[in-house]
């Protein structure tokens, strides 16, 4: 076997280019590291550009809704405003003020932030191995369109979102679907020559009424409470509709999305069924009748795979009670929302408006040095990570590894860095820290 070149020698290395791992980049870069991003599609963006259009979590819930996400997120949505209108909207089940997109945009916005912020990224690149010693991560292989390539860095970020770098650096972490139920997959659609004033005429319990009859008729619909939303190209909705469980229990225990065949046989599947229910849209909602499929998402949307272990998990409890932490580099007041098997959501909400703090340990693997993660492999519990992995969230957790990955390069060790001196850098940037409604934090 050949040996396998060195590619580059970065001061971060972040392995995923979704709204955390993009944003990292760009924080670490502006920061004045030099940054390598990584990711397996062809381009910038996970989630936010292969599935979904829409950021959530910027806004908290009800009728005292305040914004809780600034810093480089906003230099996003300004960027898609440059591009083209922007839809701010509702969310169908009340958690709060949704920012929609049109992704292809957002493709753009994010190379543009990454490009201008002096990082440099890299497509098509698949992770392959991960050499460790002593929790530091030394070396990095990854499978390129070249060929096999070996990366050098200082300081790595896991914003894979399957926590694949901790995976195969040996950290610990949960398995979804092993200690607690794991969260459903999605595979979006968009819908094309939609008479939206007479779907706007359609409420979201009508829309379920349908469903309901629908499926008593001979419609395969597993999800009876799914969505639409109007999109910022007028005539063109999309939706989050389909169901697909994300894990099995068999005789070899839990195979969920991060074994191959399954992964495939859920991607296929969920493209059935994305089927199914546009028809169901075109038969049976008024608006619909001269519709037509518009695109089906890249990929099949994944809301929990691994979640890391790390120096503290957050929990329901903290959730719920709108804990604020010492050390905490930003702030979430989206409810728990468990896509679970079955038929319903569960819908759990911070009292009055309230949010709770994202902890920096929560971003440092138990088992690491010069190793941190964001974005939704982050360390919670099942029901605590349904609220915070929200993408604007993952964003804020974003700039907050990326500046603190800089400050890391040094000493190669995360835990070398004061949280002080990173929370006030992250003040300094523009982001959102501390809840002002909040007469204190406690430890």
């Amino acid at each position: 076997m050949r040996p396998v070149p060195v590619l580059a020698r970065p001061d971060v290395l972040i392995v995923g280019s979704g709204a955390a791992g993009s944003t990292a980049a760009i924080a670490a870069a502006r920061a004045g590291a030099d940054v390598l991003i990584i990711d397996r599609l062809p381009f910038l963006g996970g989630t936010s550009t292969a599935v979904l259009d829409t950021f959530y979590g910027f806004y908290t819930p009800g009728e005292r809704t305040r914004k809780v996400v600034s810093g480089i997120p906003d230099d996003v949505v300004a960027g898609l405003e440059r591009l083209g209108p922007v839809v701010r909207r509702p969310n169908t089940y009340g958690a709060g003020q949704g920012v929609t997109y049109l992704a292809e945009h957002l493709k753009v916005v994010w190379e543009r932030l990454v490009v201008q912020s002096g990082a440099r990224a890299l497509l098509h690149t698949h992770l392959q191995e991960v050499e460790v010693t002593d929790g530091l991560v030394r070396s990095v292989v990854v499978a390129t369109v070249g060929g096999l390539a070996r990366i050098q860095p200082r300081v790595v970020i896991d914003a894979s979102g399957d926590a694949d770098l901790s995976h195969y650096a040996g950290f610990s972490y949960e398995r979804a679907g092993v200690e607690a139920p794991a969260q459903t997959l999605t595979t979006t659609f968009r819908m094309i020559g939609v008479d939206q004033a007479r779907r706007a005429q359609v409420t979201k319990d009508e829309l379920h009424r349908l469903m309901a009859e629908a499926s008593t008729d001979g419609y395969d619909l597993p999800r009876r409470e799914g969505s639409d939303h109007i999109t910022p190209v007028p005539g063109m909705t999309a939706t989050v509709m389909t169901r697909l469980p994300s894990v099995v229990s068999g005789q070899d225990g839990v195979v969920g999305v991060d074994d191959p065949w399954f992964r495939t046989e859920a991607e296929m599947a969920g493209r059935e069924q994305a089927l199914e229910y546009a028809r169901f849209l075109r038969d049976r909602v008024p608006g619909y009748e001269g519709s037509s499929l518009g695109a089906l998402s890249t990929q099949i949307g994944v809301r929990e795979t691994r979640r890391v272990h790390g120096d503290y998990r957050v929990t329901a409890e903290d959730v719920l009670s709108a804990r604020q932490f010492v050390d905490q580099i930003g702030l979430c007041g989206a409810p728990v929302e468990d896509h679970h098997a079955g038929d319903g959501t569960i819908w759990k909400y911070i009292p009055e408006s309230g949010t709770v703090g994202i902890p920096a340990a929560s971003l440092v693997p138990l088992d690491g040095v010069n190793a941190l993660v964001a974005g939704r492999c982050f360390s919670a519990t099942h029901d605590a990570h349904a609220s915070i992995r929200s993408m604007a969230q993952c964003m804020a957790m974003g700039q907050a590894v990326g500046t603190w990955a800089a400050m890391a390069v040094p000493k190669k060790d995360v835990r070398s860095v004061p949280m002080s001196v990173l929370r006030e850098a992250l003040r300094a940037a523009g982001a959102t820290v501390d809840d002002p409604g909040d007469a204190g934090v406690s430890g």
